[in-house]
């Protein structure tokens, strides 16, 4: 293959990337689950033949998948599966529906556009099919292996009519379904074009230097910024919803050249209950490689041609490569826990140059029933808390993990759902004290307004997010049903079957994030507008941050100097980690 020019390559590099955007936006306009219309829980991905992401933002699964036709993958095929354990864990719960559609230009395979998506619900014992008692993944409802969803062009409709008869939502799903397939074949014909506007060997070239460009520079920064001696850290999920925990996620990492070495060993065994999460080695790197890249070189392309420096070592029947058929539909506090765990290793040599832990999950809020007219609802809505303080700044508050993910507009859930959200709003002083503050919680009540049940999951209830490099922990979630008749019950942060009743409300806060350096030092114009904005309490300017006001509410430069220097002389040596209420090893 001929070597092409760096400015052709990057004319299909930014291509590509305008190509994944049109891929969400076609999801979006077509989808009808609010999960993926409203909150865009949908992961896009187009690779080179083969199989390797080149755009995208997971890791690629293609081969794995693609390995198992033995009669090959044809013109006109299009691959459906919703089943963690034959893609290598590559989706992580029966819930996430993904598309694979390879891509044909003259006769030859130039490669697969792929698509999955957060669906509402897929049968089993409870509505949206993550039921928080669940110990197989057979009690949480209808997965599919690998199969043709389209052979040759002509739709399976065996495979509808099964999708449609195992679901509470089968309208819903059936348009999420082919919604992901729409965006699909959108980059099918961008791809298409691009092959005849700059021919299939100079397309293929540019995947080619895309992959090796990013090899090249991500080598740089495994020398530059990973240790050589091992380092390990660790971080824990609460519980399992079943009363077993906390579970303990451990990491060590180290690099031999230009070479990184990611070992999940310490980690404790699979859980009883649903919050296993099968660990993709290919999704790992995606996450490392995402890490690094945003914190240290955000102008590297993100695509899987750093993979071959990237070695992984994940036990087996551990929580994050449990043994089939371990139950997976809580995975989501593993997963987002594992960022906090890369993280806290990545920071031991070098505290300065990574955030603290953030509110480690995605929290859930599930209500089904019917209505006044007798219609049946089932709203999922993914919640968001404090994301961590970070060396360039303040923690987001109330922010998704994942960029691209927004909330749900308030209009759409009074408009389609019969509830109202009577408040939704930062949690005052739930971010870590920080000279970067941590992100604030998020706190949103809801009346509900038809009887029906309510499901729950979260996480960090009980471990408070860390703080790094001098900065305090972030808060706690917690929930609470008030009835009616104004009587308060708490709520544990993993719970189905929540009977409500016309009237009822549920208040449901999510944990803050940790802070980001001394405090101290923060600046105290600063720490006035967090008061004056109602992100900081008054209290808290003056006891983490020791700032005076004075009765005009303007900072006293005088008693704030002294209050500081007392705050630090009785506080003592700050450390690298501050885990708030921790209290085991």
């Amino acid at each position: 293959m001929k070597k092409i020019d760096s400015i052709t390559v990057d004319i299909i590099e930014n291509a590509l990337k305008n190509i994944k955007e049109e891929m969400d936006v076609t999801l979006f306009r077509s989808a009808m689950s609010p999960v993926i219309r409203e909150q865009h829980d949908c992961f896009p991905m187009i690779t080179d033949p083969e199989g390797k992401m080149v755009v995208g933002n997971f890791g690629s699964h293609v081969p794995e998948v693609v390995n198992q036709f033995p009669e090959g993958i044809h013109e006109g095929d299009v691959i459906f599966l919703s089943d963690p354990y034959s893609c290598g864990g590559s989706i992580s719960h029966i819930n996430d529906w993904m598309i694979i559609n390879p891509i044909f230009f003259q006769k030859q395979i130039v490669g697969y556009a792929s698509m999955f998506g957060h669906v509402m619900d897929v049968g089993g014992p409870v509505p949206s099919s993550m039921p928080v008692a669940a110990t197989t993944i057979f009690g949480e409802g209808v997965r599919f292996p690998p199969v043709k969803l389209f052979e040759k062009g002509k739709l399976n409709e065996a495979i509808i009519k099964i999708i449609k008869a195992n679901t509470r939502t089968p309208l819903e799903n059936y348009s999420d379904l082919m919604a992901i397939v729409a965006s699909c074949r959108t980059a099918e014909n961008r791809v298409k074009e691009l092959c005849e506007r700059f021919g299939a060997e100079a397309y293929l070239g540019a995947l080619d230097a895309l992959l090796e460009r990013t090899n090249r520079m991500m080598r740089q920064l495994i020398v530059n910024f990973l240790p050589e001696e091992p380092v390990s850290f660790a971080d824990y999920i609460d519980d399992d919803g079943l009363g077993n925990g906390p579970f303990k996620m451990n990491l060590t990492i180290w690099r031999e050249g230009d070479q990184a070495y990611f070992d999940w060993t310490g980690t404790d065994k699979q859980s009883p209950g649903p919050i296993n999460y099968y660990l993709s080695d290919s999704m790992f790197k995606m996450f490392i490689g995402s890490f690094l890249i945003s914190v240290f070189d955000p102008a590297i392309m993100f695509n899987d041609g750093f993979y071959d420096v990237l070695h992984i070592k994940t036990p087996e029947e551990s929580l994050l490569r449990p043994k089939f058929p371990a139950a997976l539909g809580c995975r989501t506090h593993a997963l987002s826990r594992l960022f906090d765990v890369l993280s806290g290793a990545l920071s031991i040599k070098t505290p300065q140059n990574s955030p603290a832990a953030g509110y480690g999950t995605s929290p859930y809020f599930i209500y089904s029933g019917h209505d006044q007219e007798g219609r049946y609802f089932n709203l999922m809505e993914v919640m968001y808390g404090g994301l961590p303080g970070r060396p360039i700044g303040d923690g987001l508050d109330g922010h998704s993990w994942w960029p691209a993910f927004v909330n749900i507009p308030t209009e759409y859930l009074e408009t389609y759902y019969p509830l109202r959200v009577e408040l939704y709003e930062t949690g005052m002083d739930s971010g870590g004290a920080g000279f970067h503050r941590g992100g604030n919680c998020n706190r949103k009540l809801y009346t509900c307004l038809a009887a029906g049940t309510v499901s729950i999951h979260d996480d960090r209830s009980s471990i408070q997010p860390w703080g790094i490099n001098g900065g305090e922990p972030g808060s706690s979630s917690h929930k609470t049903l008030i009835k009616k008749d104004g009587t308060r019950i708490e709520l544990p942060s993993k719970i189905d079957n929540v009977v409500v009743e016309e009237g009822d409300q549920i208040l449901f806060v999510t944990a803050g994030s940790g802070g980001w350096g001394d405090p101290l030092e923060r600046d105290p114009q600063k720490v006035l507008l967090d008061v004056d904005r109602g992100l900081v309490s008054a209290e808290k300017a003056l006891h983490s941050y020791g700032v005076v006001t004075g009765q005009t509410g303007e900072i006293d430069e005088q008693k704030t100097t002294e209050m500081r220097a007392k705050l630090a002389a009785e506080r003592g040596e700050l450390k690298s980690f501050h885990f708030g209420n921790r209290v085991f090893a």
